[in-house]
């Protein structure tokens, strides 16, 4: 698919931003919600466009949408219905635009507008594990019309991310042919496989003839994770890679613990394995995100 999207990659590399929560609980709000941050794009939404800044302004050329955990279903729970809860997703894409235009950066801006997997809607953790129980029509079924209202807001992108199951890509994929829109697909990995244990060769070949997808690769996975998931990626394809780990701090059941391991300079090394889009995901704050444009800007980048 031909886009300014894919022209931008095909430049050189683009600075993703980090975890949009994190950013917004260090401003203090609390997402201890099944909505978590898309809560926001209802009663926060000045929060939302606050927080996309500080990532534009620390160096982002990328910002992706409160929308990882928007979904019809989700927002019906809480009595929100259909029409409001349409709006509601092209909201997330507006406020991303409106940080861009408030952000005066003297360069393209871009708009990553989110869909999260199945998993997140059911705010059970399953997001980390697929395998739902439910086939990839059914996926399907789930996952279009969200992204329908996505695409017709007009992001610059589709994230499909923090996906577990090759399954649910198989879903991704067929939901958004058609949509005019270009898009990212980025798995959630552990141990070299994806988080429902299927190798990442296999994983990664779904979205290697697809014509919307411009990108692939992984996020909200160890640091430690990148290196080898990108090469792969890069090789079964043939497209451009996105990669945006965690901190790689941990997270139980008394909160995140154990130190940070997200630096700069791993991120040329992550490039240099085929990264084209390069950010950061849970734990990772506008600091993090300034070490990486820095280090994808520096004379030896």
């Amino acid at each position: 698919m031909s886009s300014d999207f894919a022209d931008a990659l095909a430049g050189g590399p683009l600075v993703l931003d980090g975890g949009l929560a994190t950013r917004l609980e260090a401003d203090g709000y609390d997402l201890d919600d099944a909505l978590w941050s898309a809560r926001l794009l209802a009663e926060r939404p000045e929060a939302v466009v606050a927080a996309h800044l500080a990532f534009y302004e620390a160096g982002a050329d990328v910002a992706v949408t409160a929308s990882y955990q928007a979904t019809f279903e989700g927002f019906a729970r809480r009595g929100i219905g259909r029409e409001r809860a349409a709006g509601l997703l092209a909201r997330a894409v507006e406020l991303a635009r409106e940080a861009a235009r408030r952000a005066r950066a003297g360069r393209r801006l871009w708009v990553a507008a989110s869909a999260g997997p199945y998993g997140a809607m059911l705010a059970d953790g399953s997001e980390y594990r697929g395998r739902y129980g439910l086939g990839v029509d059914a996926l399907e079924r789930f996952h279009r019309p969200r992204l329908e209202v996505l695409a017709a807001a007009r992001p610059d992108v589709l994230a499909l991310e923090t996906v577990p199951d090759a399954d649910e890509a198989a879903a991704l994929l067929r939901a958004v042919r058609g949509l005019g829109v270009p898009a990212w697909l980025s798995y959630s990995v552990a141990g070299g496989l994806t988080r429902a244990g299927q190798p990442l060769e296999d994983a990664f070949a779904l979205a290697a003839d697809v014509d919307e997808v411009v990108a692939v690769g992984v996020n909200c996975c160890a640091p430690g994770e990148v290196a080898g998931a990108v090469a792969t990626a890069a090789r079964v394809t043939g497209k451009p890679v996105v990669a945006y780990p965690n901190s790689g701090e941990s997270w139980g059941a008394g909160g995140w613990s154990g130190p940070s391991v997200f630096d700069a300079g791993r991120v040329r090394g992550w490039r240099e394995a085929g990264a084209r889009l390069i950010g950061g995901c849970c734990r990772v704050g506008p600091g993090e995100i300034a070490g990486v444009a820095g280090a994808l800007a520096g004379p030896d980048a």
